[in-house]
């Protein structure tokens, strides 16, 4: 009898354990594939606001052009600093086009996301390569969306079905994952801490 009441919570533990640690393992596992745009506005007022907006939809016709050989995360990440200046000059011209003098850069991140819903998709927390795009002061809400696998370029190649697998698509797709995503969310954000903390 005694023994048995041993069990029974380390049955609950290990069930408790195998229940988190499995969306944890996808969830890290679909940040290592996905290469995503953030657009950050010069500051939250409404005509930069409408700026970055601007800007986001020339970035994105740019974008459907560059990105359409990327095979994976890497070749994406690779083709996006090789066309850093051209993703620059786009940015730019928008912004002098409608009368403002802000500067704009572009670079690529190593870049820590909450939990973000987009279009259906539900991208869980984590560390994800990032194309960065900032507008002046880069202080005001920004604006993301998924460059490779293809989700937010409309258009363009549609292989989000040929980079994820069937667990990873059903936990960017399912609603049984929604409450997990908070667990999932403080540990990639305790172990973005450490991380920085361990630099």
């Amino acid at each position: 009898m005694k023994k048995f009441k041993v069990f029974i919570p380390m049955f609950l533990i290990l069930l408790l354990i195998s229940g988190v640690v499995k969306p944890i393992i996808t969830s890290e596992s679909i940040s290592q594939k996905v290469f995503r745009l953030h657009i950050l506005a010069n500051s939250d007022s409404t005509q930069d606001q409408n700026l970055k907006l601007l800007v986001k939809d020339e970035i994105l016709k740019l974008s459907c052009d560059v990105f359409v050989n990327a095979k994976s995360v890497n070749e994406a990440k690779h083709i996006a600093e090789e066309n850093i200046k051209a993703f620059e000059n786009v940015a730019q011209k928008v912004i002098e086009d409608n009368g403002y003098t802000y500067k704009v850069s572009a670079y690529t991140d190593e870049e820590y996301f909450n939990t973000r819903k987009y279009n259906g998709f539900v991208m869980p927390a984590g560390e994800y390569s990032t194309l960065k795009i900032v507008i002046g002061s880069g202080e005001g809400h920004n604006w993301w969306c998924v460059m490779y696998p293809s989700v937010c370029i409309s258009g363009c190649t549609d292989d989000f079905d040929e980079i994820m697998n069937d667990e990873e698509k059903e936990m960017l797709t399912s609603s049984k994952f929604v409450p997990k995503f908070k667990i999932i969310e403080l540990y990639e954000s305790l172990k973005n801490k450490i991380m920085f903390i361990c630099q």
